[in-house]
């Protein structure tokens, strides 16, 4: 008797054995597909609202930058440059979009999935990205905040005595502005490995088409974005 107790104990460890560790196999298993996914979608809140022309080239190229813009409507307002219908009619006259524009409140619109190579940056060059002339386009992600520039900056588009008619408050950018451009920054990164958040790969318009583009200008304070610290 007190040998087939031991034998019913040996077997019994054994199954509890077994047991502990098809318990532990499928708790890897279980943590290996509940490990943070890759994110391929935009994960935080946007309004999507697409340009309505979407002949734009699809993109074959993987992203490798990021593109700062300014805008506004000054030009035909200058009381209230930044109603958001005006500012989005300027992109579909033009036929031109970037991907996001972001308010003078930080709202982030979505004009143009990332899958497409958004007209916003035209002709220009990069040193040291020699397939970046007049392409840029093909490899960049762009972002247009609301906002216009100094004096000097905005005198493609109007004259002085215009300029000055634009009330103080709608001049540079606002802190609601920076706190969202950082989102977003996150956001396109977490889908977007090649762009590295710093300045090499974080680029304002003037820089590509310096002879052209004064966007986003001397107010921008590129220190509010949060580079990474080698």
């Amino acid at each position: 008797m007190r040998g087939k107790l031991v034998k019913l104990g040996i077997l019994l460890v054994l199954i509890l054995s077994g047991c502990s560790d098809r318990v532990q196999e499928e708790a890897v298993a279980r943590a290996e597909v509940e490990k943070p996914r890759i994110a391929t979608e935009i994960e935080i809140p946007v309004t999507k609202d697409f340009i309505p022309n979407m002949n734009f080239v699809p993109r074959s190229n993987i992203p490798t930058h990021i593109v700062l813009h300014f805008i506004s409507n000054a030009a035909n307002n200058t009381e209230n440059p930044y109603v958001y219908e005006d500012v989005r009619n300027i992109f579909i006259d033009y036929d031109v979009s970037p991907h996001y524009m972001i308010d003078r409140d930080g709202e982030i619109y979505f004009l143009l999935p990332e899958s497409r190579a958004a007209r916003h940056a035209g002709k220009g060059n990069m040193e040291g990205y020699p397939e970046f002339e007049d392409h840029l386009n093909k490899y960049s992600i762009g972002i247009e905040l609301m906002a216009i520039g100094t004096e000097e900056e905005m005198q493609q588009i109007m004259s002085p005595e215009h300029y000055r008619k634009i009330p103080a408050e709608h001049i540079g950018y606002t802190k609601a502005q920076y706190q969202a451009l950082n989102l977003l920054i996150d956001d396109i990164l977490a889908r977007n490995k090649m762009i590295k958040r710093d300045r090499n790969h974080i680029i304002g318009h003037d820089e590509y088409a310096p002879e052209r583009k004064t966007d986003p200008g001397s107010l921008f304070e590129w220190e509010k974005i949060m580079f990474d610290r080698d």
